[in-house]
């Protein structure tokens, strides 16, 4: 399964990043590129330690099961999964090329990260694999929304 901890998968996330511009547009959902660059932006910093967000009820109760059936394949996410509203970007427009320069040093700092355990705010306590597997399946899902 890919990870994002591989130098060589965030080499071609990176390309593709590098692709995207302000006018890609979405193939599915409401975000526009800009809403898009700044959310995998705060989820990545999530992934890597950055912010911490109050784990959800509902994640209490499902968190283990889900994350279980996201990581089980190499398939990517489903389109239009759900996320928190601490996740939801409601400003609409940006600098999108700063958002892309912040998103891909981001990326690039999973290389030197020690990443102890994460506490996901829906799936719970989580490995290294683990955030691996799953920020590389979240950063795909977005990147496929926008053709890049």
């Amino acid at each position: 399964m890919q990870t994002i901890f591989d130098k060589a998968t965030q080499k071609a996330l990176i390309s593709r990043i590098n692709t995207l511009t302000r006018e890609s547009k979405a193939e599915w959902g409401t975000m526009n590129v800009y809403q898009m660059l700044k959310h995998c932006t705060v989820v990545d910093e999530m992934y890597l330690g950055k912010k911490a967000y109050k784990r959800m009820f509902l994640g209490r109760l499902l968190g283990k099961w889900a994350l279980g059936k996201a990581l089980k394949d190499d398939a990517p996410m489903e389109k239009n999964a759900p996320t928190d509203t601490a996740f939801k970007i409601t400003e609409v427009s940006g600098d999108v090329e700063a958002e892309k320069s912040k998103w891909i040093r981001l990326i690039q700092e999973y290389e030197i990260a020690s990443h102890p355990e994460l506490m996901h705010w829906f799936f719970g306590k989580m490995t290294k694999d683990q955030v691996g597997q799953l920020a590389y399946k979240h950063i795909d899902h977005h990147l496929r929304q926008f053709n890049a």
